[in-house]
Order: structure tokens, then sequence, then C-alpha cells
């Protein structure tokens, strides 16, 4: 490679780097010490994700966001056919396919999985709420896998999915409210619901009750579960990505006994993990890994 496109491609990772960097404190946190080129290689399927989920997201009528993840669909297609579009974020992912046995079809999945949220139903049951949480977050530990997994010999798909997974339904516990008010979607089961007789007034008004904490752990319970399927099979990964990929699933862990320390008011509060805390975390990972 000639000095110039290393340049060049130095400035694409750069640019993905930021958009983590401004979205995802904990997740840039956590990755931050993988050797650089496995780094980048992160950075640069986030920012596909980000891109690919703000173009929900971000306001705008249905036909806009269908366009706009059309849009990126198509420039998806072109990449796969090596045509893709001469811009940072495809520069550095092209990157990435040409250093790691990297597989396409889950980056057509998250983006499956965006177009859901376009058209969105409350899921009737906690078996839909993990369907869902595939296509968003376990297609993300799929496309992570050929990097921090890259010389096992183990089949970790299942693992890679169940980090995916299990982050979702945090995010999901942790935002119940920001995603009503912002858009108007509710994630907890409506089975789940109904049978704790908590409604979606509930929600608008942000009631805190019996039945809304006990639909709130039994969803944090599940998701503690698939975090330690993945916790189980750690010391399959590659000694470089261990400490990095353990760190970032204790951190979303973390999140939800900020919810719990906090009352459980995820309705009208962000709940997060403080500076303090991510480096106890660090800390106790540190002696996990060893």
């Amino acid at each position: 490679m000639r000095l110039t496109d290393q340049t060049q491609l130095d400035k694409d990772y750069r640019y993905c780097e930021d958009i983590i960097k401004q979205n995802s404190k904990s997740f840039y946190f956590a990755f931050l010490g993988l050797p650089k080129e496995k780094a980048n290689a992160v950075y640069a399927i986030y920012a596909f994700c980000r891109i690919a989920d703000d173009s929900v997201d971000l306001g705008g009528h249905r036909s806009e966001k269908i366009n706009a993840l059309n849009r990126i669909k198509q420039e998806l297609s072109l990449f796969q056919a090596n045509k893709e579009m001469d811009q940072p974020l495809w520069r550095a992912l092209r990157d990435v396919f040409t250093r790691y046995e990297m597989d396409i079809q889950p980056f057509f999945d998250q983006l499956n999985g965006q177009r859901r949220d376009i058209d969105f139903t409350i899921p009737q049951t906690m078996g839909e709420v993990e369907e869902y949480s595939y296509y968003v977050a376990g297609t993300v530990g799929l496309m992570l896998l050929p990097i921090i997994a890259s010389e096992s010999k183990q089949d970790l798909t299942q693992q890679a999915i169940s980090l995916g997974v299990a982050m979702q339904i945090t995010n999901i516990l942790r935002d119940v409210g920001e995603d009503y008010r912002k858009n108007d979607r509710i994630y907890l089961p409506l089975s789940e619901m109904k049978s704790e007789s908590y409604t979606e007034e509930d929600i608008k008004k942000a009631i805190i009750s019996i039945g809304f904490i006990r639909i709130w752990e039994k969803m944090a319970r599940r998701a503690e579960e698939l975090f330690d399927e993945f916790q189980e099979g750690v010391h399959y990964f590659d000694k470089d990505s261990q400490f990095q990929v353990l760190l970032s699933a204790r951190l979303y862990r973390g999140i939800l006994n900020a919810v719990r320390d906090n009352k459980y008011d995820c309705l009208l509060k962000r709940n997060f993990i403080s500076p303090e805390e991510m480096e106890q975390i660090q800390q106790e990972t540190k002696v996990l890994t060893v």
C-alpha cells in the first residue's frame, strides 16, 4: 500500500473512531486496548451499525426512513460486489474485509432488523424480543467474531449471538421511557404486561409498580443468563481480545445494576455506570482474564 493510501485509510478509521467515541463511551472504553488493527476493525463495524440505526431513529416520515435504509442497503450491495462508494466508512470496511474472514450476511441482517423498527409492532412474547434482538445486536456479535476470535478453532457463533442479544435486552431495559417518548415504541413483551396488568398508560405516566419491576427483572435475568453463556466460552477468544470483549460484556451488565440502584427508574432517567464504576469493573475484569 502506498503511503498516501495508508494516510487516507488512517483518516477513514479516525472517522469511524469518532462515531463510536461520540455514541458509546462504554463500548469505546472497553475496546480501546485492542491491538490497533483489531480496534480499527471494531470502529468500522460500529460505524456501520450506528449509521444504519440513525437512519431509522433520527426523525422523519416513514417514507424518508425507508429511503434512507434502502440507500444503505444498496451501498452494502455495491460493497458486496466490490463496487463500493468512495467514502470513509466503505473504504474502512473494505480494509476490514481484506484483513479478516468476514461474512457479509450479518450486515444485511442488521439492516433487516432496522427495517422492523420502521414498521414497529410491540413484541407479543419474550421469544419475539430475542428474535428482534438477534437482528439488531446478535448480528453485531457475528460481525465482530472473525476479529476477536480469528485464531479460534471453536465454533463461537452462539457465544457471539448471546452477547449481542444480552446487550440489546439491556438496552431495552435501560431505555424503556426514552423509547416510548422519542419513538413511541414499547419493547416489553405484551404477554408479560398483560400478566402483570401493566399498561401503555402506566409507561406514559412513568409508574414503577410491582408489576413493572417483575417484568423488568424477568427480562434482566434472561439477559444475565445470556451474559453467562457468553462468559463461559470467553477463553476460546483470541488472547489479545479476551479482556476487551469480557470488559464490554461486564460494563453492559453493570447497567442492569445501575437501574436497580435507581429503584428501577428507567422511565424518566437514563441510567449509566459512572467513570469510577467503569474503572472498578475494569480492574475486576483483569483478574478474571489473567
